[in-house]
Formats: C-alpha cells, sequence, structure tokens
C-alpha cells in the first residue's frame, strides 16, 4: 500500500491511496481511498508508516477499523466455484437466484447451517463473512433462498447434463452407489423406513444414489424413498446415462448389492454397449471354492488369479487376496470365539451348580442363543442342550474352511482383458471408494446433509442436489490443496505391478511422511480440509476510516496472508480480490 500524488492539470494534485496485487503474472493496482482533502502534515504521517515508520505518536487513533470480515476462506471457495464455471452451468447469465445459489455452494462447504442460519449470514447487519458483499447479495431471507433451491432443482437436468459432458465421455467408467440419511418429520411423501445405513432406528429417512466418474467427480445425483433397494434404482441411472448424457458405451462400477444377477440379465446384458465390474458375494465365493473352480494354493504364490467357470459365461473372474486384511480377519474371529466361548462357559457352570442350577432346554437355549446371536460366531460351534446340561465344541473344519477364504474377493466383469487387464480391473473396482469418501463429506462433518428438516418433496431434492453441488466444488479443492493436506497428493499409479493393487496401503508413502512429520517437505505446516479453511478465515476484509479531519475518508484493506495462506490461494488459482 503507497500513496501517490497524481498530476491534475489546472487543479491541484490528487493524492490517492493505492495498493498493488498480482493476478497471475500481471501486477495490477487499484486506488483504496482518496486522500486530497486531508492536511499535508497527515498524508506526510502516512508516508511514513507506510514505509515501515514507527515516529508518528497516537497513530492508533488516527484510524478505526470499522467492521472486519473474514474474506480468505470465502475467497478461495467463492474463487473455486467461479475458476470451475459452475456459476455459468448454473445460470448462462448472472441473476439474483444464482448469486443466491453460489452463497449456499459456499455455505455449505465451509459452514453448513440451516437456511434460516445461512440468511441471518447474508444480511448486511448480521453477516459473519464477505460472502454477501462479493456476490452483491445485501439483504435475503430463508424464504428467499427457498425459493432460489426451487429454482435451482428445475435446473438440475441441465446442470448435471453439463457436468457429464465436462467428465464423462464414450467407454468411460461410471462409478454408482447408493447411501442413506434419517429424516426429521413425517410429512414428507419420500421419507420411509427402510435399511438404514446410519444406523438410526425408528427414523424415517430417504435414499440417495450418486453418479461419479472415475476419479470419484461427483456428476448426478437422484433421491428415491428411504425404502428402495439398491438394485431397483439402477434402472433408472442407466436410463439416465445412456438418454440423458446420451453415452451408449459405459463400465458401471457397482457393489456386489447393487449390480446383481438379476439386473445383469435383465439391465445389461439386454443393452448393447453396457458393461460392468462388480464383485461375488461370500456365499458365491464358497461355491466356487469347493467346486475348485479356483485354487486356494495359488495364492501361495500371488495375490491375483484370473480364472472363468461355468456358472459365470462370457465373464471375466479375477480372485484377489490380502494378506493383510486376511490376518485382520483371522485375529478378530479368534478374539470373538474366544469371547464367545467364555460367556458359554458360565451357562455350562450354571447347569452344574448345585443350588438353583439352570434347568430346562428352553431356558438354556435362550440363554445360549443370546450369546451366539450377539457375537455373530455361533455357526463356529457345535450345541448340544438337554433339559439339565449343556455342552459347546467348535467346528474346527469351518473355522478353517473361514480361514482359507479370509482376504478374498472375487472381481467379476463383462470387460474385454484387451480393454481392461486383471490390475486395472480391481483397481477400477476399488475405485468405489471414492464414491465412498464422497458420502462421508455429504454426511459428516463437511457437507451435514443430514438431518433432513424439509417437508416438500422437491425441496428434499434440490437440498441433496445443492449439497451435491457443494460436494463438486470441495473435491476439486481438495485435489488442489493436496500438498498442504494430510491427503494423498496423487492416486495410485497405472504402472503399478498387479499384487500391489490388491495390498497396497490406503495410504501413500508421501502421505504417512506428512502425517508423521505434520510437516510438508517445504516445511508448511500439514492441516485437514477444516483446519485450512479456518486459517484462510483468519484473513479479513477491514473497513479503515480517517479519524484526521472532519471529512469521513474510508478505504478497504484485506490482510496480509502468510506464506502458508498464499501457498493454499496460489495452488487453487484464486486471488483475495474477487469480482462478481
Amino acid at each position: 500500500m503507497y500513496i501517490e500524488r497524481v498530476p491534475n492539470r489546472n487543479s491541484p494534485p490528487a493524492v490517492l491511496l493505492r495498493e498493488s496485487y498480482r493476478e497471475g503474472n500481471i501486477v495490477r493496482k487499484r486506488t483504496l481511498a482518496n486522500l486530497s482533502k486531508l492536511p499535508d502534515t497527515v498524508i506526510e504521517n502516512l508516508k511514513v508508516v507506510l514505509k515501515g515508520g514507527t515516529t508518528i505518536e497516537n497513530l492508533s487513533e488516527s484510524f478505526s477499523i470499522v467492521r472486519s470480515l473474514p474474506h480468505g476462506h470465502i475467497a478461495a471457495t467463492l474463487g473455486t466455484l467461479k475458476k470451475l464455471s459452475l456459476q455459468k452451468l448454473i445460470a448462462a447469465e448472472p441473476c439474483r437466484q444464482r448469486s443466491l445459489i453460489e452463497a449456499m455452494i459456499v455455505a455449505r462447504v465451509l459452514d453448513p447451517r440451516s437456511k434460516l442460519a445461512t440468511a441471518r449470514g447474508l444480511h448486511n447487519e448480521t453477516c459473519f463473512s464477505s460472502l454477501s458483499e462479493l456476490l452483491g447479495i445485501g439483504t435475503a431471507d430463508e424464504d428467499e433462498l427457498y425459493e432460489a433451491m426451487d429454482w435451482l432443482i428445475e435446473r438440475q437436468e441441465l446442470i448435471e447434463n453439463e457436468l457429464a459432458k465436462n467428465h464423462l465421455s464414450e467407454g468411460a467408467l461410471v462409478l454408482y452407489d447408493l447411501s442413506s440419511t434419517y429424516f426429521e418429520g413425517t410429512k414428507c411423501p419420500l421419507a420411509k423406513y427402510g435399511y438404514s445405513r446410519d444406523r438410526k432406528k425408528g427414523f424415517l429417512q430417504i435414499v440417495f444414489g450418486l453418479i461419479c466418474d472415475k476419479r470419484g467427480c461427483p456428476i448426478a445425483v437422484e433421491v428415491f424413498k428411504g425404502n428402495t433397494s439398491d438394485t431397483t434404482t439402477i434402472t433408472t441411472q442407466i436410463e439416465k446415462v445412456r438418454h440423458r448424457f446420451g453415452l451408449q458405451q459405459v463400465v458401471w462400477v457397482g457393489d456386489r448389492g447393487m449390480i446383481t444377477q438379476t439386473r445383469i440379465l435383465e439391465d445389461f446384458k439386454k443393452t448393447e454397449g453396457l458393461n460392468w465390474i462388480t464383485a461375488l458375494r461370500n456365499n458365491q465365493i464358497r461355491k466356487l471354492v469347493e467346486q475348485d473352480a479356483v485354487q486356494l494354493s495359488l495364492f501361495d504364490e500371488k495375490n491375483l488369479v484370473e480364472f472363468s467357470s461355468p456358472d459365470y459365461p462370457g465373464e471375466r473372474l479375477i480372485a484377489c487376496r490380502n494378506p493383510f486384511l486376511a490376518q485382520e480377519k483371522s485375529v478378530t474371529r479368534e478374539a470373538l470365539l474366544q469371547a464367545t466361548e467364555k460367556e458359554l462357559e458360565k451357562i455350562v457352570k450354571a447347569t452344574t451348580r448345585e443350588k438353583r442350577a439352570l434347568k430346562g432346554a428352553d431356558q438354556i437355549g435362550l440363554k445360549v442363543g443370546k450369546i451366539l446371536n450377539s457375537k455373530g460366531v455361533g455357526k463356529y460351534f457345535n450345541i448340544n442342550i438337554t433339559s439339565d446340561s449343556f455342552s459347546f465344541s467348535r467346528k474346527q473344519d469351518a473355522i478353517n474352511f473361514a480361514r482359507a477364504l479370509d482376504g478374498v474377493y472375487i472381481i467379476r466383469t463383462s470387460v474385454e482383458a484387451s480393454l481392461l487387464d486383471s490390475g486395472e480391473t480391481v483397481r477400477a473396482y476399488k475405485g468405489l471408494s471414492q464414491v465412498e469418501q464422497a458420502f462421508r463429506s455429504y454426511k459428516t462433518i463437511d457437507l451435514k446433509v443430514r438431518p433432513i428438516y424439509h417437508r416438500l418433496e422437491h425441496r428434499v431434492k434440490a437440498h441433496v442436489f445443492l449439497c451435491m453441488l457443494a460436494y463438486y466444488v470441495e473435491w476439486h479443492m481438495r485435489k488442489a490443496l493436496a500438498p498442504l493436506l494430510f491427503d494423498d497428493e496423487k492416486v495410485v499409479e497405472e504402472s503399478e505391478p498387479n499384487n500391489n493393487v490388491v495390498t497396497s496401503q490406503k495410504r501413500s508413502k508421501k502421505a504417512k511422511a506428512k502425517a508423521a512429520r505434520k510437516k510438508t517437505s517445504e516445511k508448511f505446516t500439514v492441516h485437514s480440509f477444516r483446519t485450512l479453511m479456518e486459517d484462510l478465515a483468519t484473513i479479513a476484509k477491514n473497513k479503515i476510516q480517517s479519524n484526521c479531519c472532519e471529512a469521513s475518508l474510508s478505504f478497504e484493506k484485506i490482510t496480509q496472508p502468510t506464506h502458508l495462506q498464499q501457498k493454499a490461494l496460489d495452488l487453487l488459482g484464486v486471488s483475495l480480490i474477487c469480482t462478481q
């Protein structure tokens, strides 16, 4: 910041307070205030201060900070949204509704709140960030936000079509998975009782399916009634991709509960151009092993084996064994077996004690059943109950067979090996973890889609879609900011050996090193996404007013970012000086 005197022909020169800043490689300047009416002594004092001088007395009384609004995190998120041209997908031309939707997306990424609280943060008198000022909103109430959501849901198909055009192409991998979230209230027709993935018993819920590209970038979302099963949703999603997105050649990747044998026969095999990658259920794997279709002894030499079976004509089967997962499951099973035996021994003692011995086959059976059901390992025990005795023993053959299958999973696919080899197919299926990450961000500390309080069906759909757009922005921010976060900076390398595809750890060595040292290779402090946004929020947009003369002179000044904050802004490719 500096003072510049600008000649003004026959009039006295204008004294301007200016600030220089960068846009890429270009240095620009802007005028913060016209100081022409200030006395020369004040101007000279200001020059000294701006050059780092400390000789002016009572300087703190010469200026007042009228208002200070957190700004850095807003500039980062809104700047990313604009860099992605998401605002143009929402509406080609600027309008009030578009600005409100942008505000709700940014607010959902940074500080998820109710629509009432969000509206309060957009009002001039009660705002708690620079968001409203940057978007030129001024004032807004919750009713206007609801109207903007109604406007948004009518444009969902157009927006999703454009996202698909940007991120999907013919022959692309499409990741699809389903989740649910609980509901507050009983009036919405979408809210039904069903299988709760949130483990919230007694609550109504909705189900929503998310389509992502192979990297996990969200493309489209659809809301279903809470009692909708996984398999019934994929038919509508196939129609969406084929007819709305116009893609005839795609590879669907879904879990074993999504792409079932019935869906393969009724949807995939009847439609030309559709391929799939999924996995077999445990009972199907057990059957193949019993038929000797796959030899478990092969896993002694390698962790990935491709084979075929008459039970799955025209399909490739890829058996994988993760030794780390196998060890974990074996240890867990043994601990559960021992804990169950300890509880069962108590019942044995109860039936043989001298006083008030436990009698009756029905009474003994109730207690035994309760123990076996609580641990989930009852199938590994032989149980013998009489009217006055109880005994048990392990089914060692069953335990040995289960141990041999520990860590084994089998991928089934219709994709030809010339298009995707064994390792690439396994890697594609494991990409579903990216959708699971999306659901975690959707439902926990990031976007907080749950619980849902809306009553109208279209409002619930608009709320879920708004959260998807917020995750779209956050997903790109996380990728750009990865060098400063605990996150991995790169996905698994395509050239990774097949064995490593099966056994590779969830985190790279570089990510583990960052977590251990809490420092990046450039000595920056490592953050989570949340704490980095909180750090950026300390960059404030300050309105400063001069008290040196009767004339009311004021200007704005943005907090000087720290080296880490500037690094984050550079990684995102955004500026603190945002334009509408």
